[in-house]
C-alpha cells in the first residue's frame, strides 16, 4: 500500500529515510529563498525544524513567499510555515520562533543539538556573524546568496563561497568572513550571473528592496535543502 513515504523510500532506502527522520535541522529566514527551503525539508522528511524569522506575511511576499496568501497577511511567517508543515508530515516537530537571529544571543540559534543549519538571512551583517560562528564551531550550515532583481534559475548553483561571482551580497559576504579568517569551507547557491537594473522602486520612505519574482527565490531555497538532505544522506553511507 502506498504511504507518504513510499516514493521517498525508493529513492534513498530506508536507512536513508531513518537519517532525515533523525536529523535537527533550523532554517535561519523563512521569506522567498528560506520558505521554499523550508518546504524540500519537510517533504524530504525531516524529522526536527526550527524556524526562524521576526516578520509577518505583508501584501509584496504574495509574489514569491510560500507562507503568503491573503488569508496569511498579517501572520507571523513562521508561525504559518509551521502549520504548513505539520500539514505535510504530523510526525514533524517544528518549532516557531518569530524573532531575529542576534549576535549578541548567537548562543540560542547555533547549537551542537542542530545537525544543520540553512541561512536565508538578508542582513549582511547578521549572515556573516551566522555563518562564521558555526564554521568556527564546526556546524554544518548552506548559505542563500542573492536572488533578488533576477529572474533565471537556471543560473543557480552550489559552491564554496571562494567560487563565488557576480553576487554583491557573496562579495560582501566573503569580505566579512575574511575579516573573520575564513576564507573557504562555506556552501553556498548563488546565482552565476549579475543582478538585473531595477526598473521601479517603492513609494518614498520604503526604502530599495531588490525586485523579485517566484522563480529564482524558490529554486534557491530547494536547491539550499538538496545540499542539506545530500550531505544527510552521506552519513549513511560513512557509516557503512
Amino acid at each position: 500500500m502506498e504511504t507518504f513515504w513510499s516514493r521517498t523510500e525508493i529513492l534513498i532506502g530506508l536507512q536513508g529515510r531513518a537519517r532525515l527522520a533523525a536529523a535537527r535541522v533550523a532554517v535561519i529566514g523563512t521569506g522567498g529563498v528560506g520558505s521554499f527551503a523550508v518546504e524540500g525539508l519537510a517533504r524530504a522528511g525531516i524529522g526536527y525544524l526550527e524556524l526562524v524569522d521576526p516578520d509577518e506575511v505583508r501584501p509584496s511576499n504574495l509574489n514569491r513567499q510560500l507562507a503568503a496568501l491573503h488569508t496569511t497577511l498579517g501572520q507571523p511567517k513562521v508561525n504559518v510555515l509551521a502549520r504548513r508543515c505539520r500539514d505535510i508530515n504530523p510526525e514533524l516537530e517544528v518549532v516557531a520562533r518569530p524573532e531575529s537571529y542576534s549576535p549578541d544571543d548567537r548562543t540560542r540559534f547555533i547549537r551542537p543539538d542542530l545537525d544543520y543549519i540553512v541561512d536565508a538571512i538578508d542582513s549582511v551583517a547578521a549572515k556573516v556573524d551566522l555563518l562564521a560562528t558555526a564554521l568556527q564551531q564546526g556546524l554544518r550550515v548552506v548559505s542563500s546568496m542573492g536572488a533578488g532583481n533576477r529572474l533565471d534559475p537556471s543560473t543557480l548553483r552550489v559552491a564554496d563561497i571562494s567560487e563565488t561571482y557576480n553576487c554583491p551580497l557573496a562579495r560582501a559576504v566573503r569580505r566579512g568572513l575574511r575579516s573573520r579568517g575564513i576564507v573557504s569551507g562555506l556552501k553556498v547557491v548563488f546565482s552565476t550571473t549579475p543582478p538585473l537594473k531595477q526598473l521601479a522602486s517603492l513609494p518614498e520612505g520604503r526604502g530599495r528592496p531588490p525586485g523579485s519574482m517566484v522563480f529564482v527565490p524558490a529554486c534557491a531555497g530547494l536547491l539550499l535543502a538538496s545540499v542539506v538532505v545530500k550531505d544527510l544522506l552521506a552519513d549513511v553511507a560513512a557509516d557503512q
